[in-house]
């Protein structure tokens, strides 16, 4: 951390383990954090064990303060933020915060955001740059304001997507580029010579839409190259499906890699075909071989690894 005119009291607020290497960042780099706002642990699993976000679990190995809010607007949590006497927040990966949050400490609260503003505002901006087949895409700090992901921003840094790349190899890349960019945007607001410039209104800008069953269906009848994308977009979490018809069984599958092969065929869409080592989707502009998937009640696994005790019928298909 390099020497700055302004002692920084930090309040970190994050939930997922995104969020807990800028967290690590800010300790390595001997950042003064008095507190960390988390998620409410959450039961989970079939015996509904209450489960502790990843940021929670860091911070009590580090002996933070920590506090869990359900509510945000709370006035015993306004009042127990109030106590903790931070001068900064930091926001990576929480929820949307009152006014009467982040308008409270004297140099500003701001937000970390996976994407190249304003491109992919909103929940999911990882999964929707390589949906969309973006070529390059990064991290943003700003200033929080009334909106979503619309403040002031102060650093953005660029980072080019690989053509294979899929969201989980992505969001790692991200979330240490991040780590690197949070560190600089607190040196400069340490040293008083943060600038900042406003998010263009002016422009269309690309939305990251918060991901649901309906846009994670694979769309069969989309060019070869956008189902590739959707799927890779999707991989690992929380993947891409769609419905597969195998004689009398109609399966929701969920499909975590493919390869794309451009050719020519006569097939209908959807057509599978299959022999003991590969199977292959016909789809607009050629085949999208399947390489790894997950039956309903099964294990993930390889196409061949499946394919090596699962007989795929000769009239089967994808929907």
């Amino acid at each position: 951390m390099k020497e700055t005119t302004r002692e920084l009291r930090i309040v970190f607020m994050g939930t997922p383990d995104f969020a807990v290497t800028q967290l690590k960042a800010l300790l390595e780099n001997n950042c003064t954090i008095v507190g960390v706002i988390t998620a409410p642990d959450k039961p989970a699993g079939r015996g509904r064990k209450l489960n502790e976000s990843a940021v929670k679990v860091f911070a009590k190995e580090k002996g933070l303060t920590i506090l869990q809010p359900t509510n945000l607007k709370d006035d015993t949590f306004l009042d127990e933020l109030r106590a903790l006497k931070a001068n900064l927040q930091i926001v990576v990966a929480f929820r949307m915060l009152p006014k009467a949050v982040w308008q409270m400490p004297e140099y500003g609260t701001f937000n970390l955001h996976a994407s190249l503003l304003p491109n992919y505002r909103g929940a999911a901006p990882i999964n929707w740059a390589i949906i969309n087949g973006e070529e390059k895409t990064g991290v943003s700090t700003f200033f929080i304001d009334e909106k979503i992901d619309t403040g002031a921003m102060i650093l953005q840094e660029e980072l080019a997507i690989d053509p294979k790349e899929n969201a989980g190899s992505l969001h790692d890349k991200l979330m240490y580029l991040g780590s690197d960019l949070i560190i600089k945007t607190v040196n400069l607001i340490g040293t008083g010579k943060v600038t900042t410039t406003p998010q263009p209104e002016d422009t269309i800008s690309k939305t990251a839409y918060k991901l649901n069953r309906d846009n994670c269906k694979i769309d069969w009848n989309a060019p070869i190259t956008t189902i590739h994308n959707h799927i890779r977009g999707l991989s690992p979490y929380p993947a891409a499906w769609c419905i597969f018809q195998n004689g009398d069984d109609t399966l929701d599958i969920k499909i975590y890699s493919v390869a794309k092969e451009i050719d020519l065929h006569d097939l209908a869409i959807g057509t599978i075909v299959s022999t003991k080592k590969e199977m292959k989707v016909a789809v607009n502009g050629g085949y999208i071989s399947i390489l790894n998937i997950k039956l309903p009640g099964k294990k993930t696994m390889d196409i061949k690894s499946l394919l090596n005790g699962y007989e795929v019928k000769a009239d089967a298909k994808m929907l």
